[in-house]
Order: C-alpha cells, then sequence, then structure tokens
C-alpha cells in the first residue's frame, strides 16, 4: 500500500503541477492539455479505488490512519477536478464571446437613408457592455459552483472523518461524555456548512437578479 501511496501523491503533485501551466498555454494547445490533465485525475481516481480497498485490509491498529490518507488524497484529487472543469468552462464561454464579437464585426450594414441607419458604435458599445455582464454572471456562477462542490465534498469528509472518530473512541474506549462532545462538534459543523450553501444560493440569486 504504501508504494502505491506515495506513487499516488506524486501523480497528484504533478497534475497540481501541470494546471499552473492552462493560463500560459496558447489556444490552439490549452484543450490537448486539459484531455490530459482529465485523463490523469481519472488514473488517480482508480487508484484511490484500490488504495481504498487496500487500506480496509490494514490491520486494525493502522486502518484508521491508512483510511484517513487516502480520504485526504481523494479529497485533494476532487478541488483539483472541480477547478479544471470550472477553467474549461470559462474557456468555452470566452471563445463563444469572440466568435460572436467577430461575426458583429464582419457583418456587413447597409444603409438606404437616415432613417434606417444603424448606429454601428452604439451597437458595439451595448454588445461589449452585455458581453462584459455575462462574463462576470459566468465567473460568480463558476465560482459559486466551486464553492458549492467544495462544501459538499467537506461535509462528506466530515461525515466520514466523524464516523472514524466515532470508531477509534470504541477502540480507545473513550467516555460517553466525550462522545457526546465530539456529536456535538460534528452537528455544529454542519449546521455552519448548510448556513453557508444557503448564503452563497442566495447570493448568487441575488447577483443573477440584479444584473439580469
Amino acid at each position: 500500500m504504501e508504494t502505491l501511496y506515495h506513487q499516488t501523491n506524486k501523480q497528484i503533485q504533478e497534475v497540481q503541477s501541470l494546471m499552473g501551466n492552462l493560463e500560459r498555454t496558447d489556444r490552439e494547445s490549452v484543450h490537448l492539455l486539459e484531455n490530459e490533465l482529465f485523463g490523469r485525475i481519472e488514473q488517480i481516481f482508480n487508484q484511490l479505488e484500490r488504495l481504498e480497498i487496500l487500506a480496509s485490509k490494514e490491520p486494525p491498529n493502522r486502518r484508521q490512519n491508512a483510511k484517513l490518507r487516502v480520504d485526504q488524497l481523494k479529497y485533494d484529487t476532487q478541488h483539483i477536478r472541480t477547478a479544471l472543469q470550472n477553467f474549461q468552462h470559462r474557456r468555452y464561454t470566452r471563445e463563444a464571446q469572440e466568435r460572436e464579437r467577430e461575426e458583429l464585426m464582419s457583418r456587413t450594414f447597409t444603409t438606404n437613408d437616415a432613417d434606417t441607419s444603424i448606429p454601428i458604435d452604439e451597437t458595439l458599445q451595448l454588445n461589449s457592455s452585455l458581453h462584459n455582464a455575462h462574463r462576470g454572471m459566468d465567473d460568480l456562477l463558476g465560482s459559486g459552483s466551486g464553492i458549492l462542490n467544495g462544501l459538499r465534498d467537506q461535509r462528506g469528509t466530515l461525515k466520514g472523518t466523524h464516523k472514524k472518530m466515532l470508531d477509534v473512541a470504541n477502540m480507545l474506549g473513550l467516555s460517553n461524555t466525550v462522545m457526546r462532545l465530539i456529536e456535538r462538534r460534528a452537528t455544529q459543523d454542519k449546521f455552519i456548512m448548510i448556513g453557508g450553501m444557503l448564503a452563497t444560493c442566495v447570493f448568487m440569486f441575488l447577483v443573477i437578479r440584479y444584473l439580469g
């Protein structure tokens, strides 16, 4: 298990390093780097499944620690995948806006008289403002989606950690008072997380309504 664990951790670090090259990669090659990163992330998830099986077969005194280490790798990989998906979404939106702008600039306008003339400058300015507003909304939606995914991942991690803490507490024979304190803290964390998710949703709704 140790060999596979260190190998997977190294691959995660390599993916994180490649993520930093996305902004510097030219438009013709960026999709190739995205595909490579998605492929590596999928391979990492496959190895994490093997690690979870191996962790469950560890001796009882090492099993909990092994599972926590695997959960941390899984948590890091999920965040990397979410960041890559957000980057790809922003790139698609930006390229679509650029195509629309090029089509608008290449369109031929004809005027027969003063009544049918088209104020091209005002139209371009309005179009630019709309694109900026749409880009701002897309960025907010992407950020909000990343936050919600992060909160969802944290909730799953906290639930798993809570269960493992209770298992460890049972193994160590801790008192009922300590276990109740652990459960109370987990409940408080859950309410804080739910409150954060609701606040994020309300904020996104208000921004979309205002910009709309």
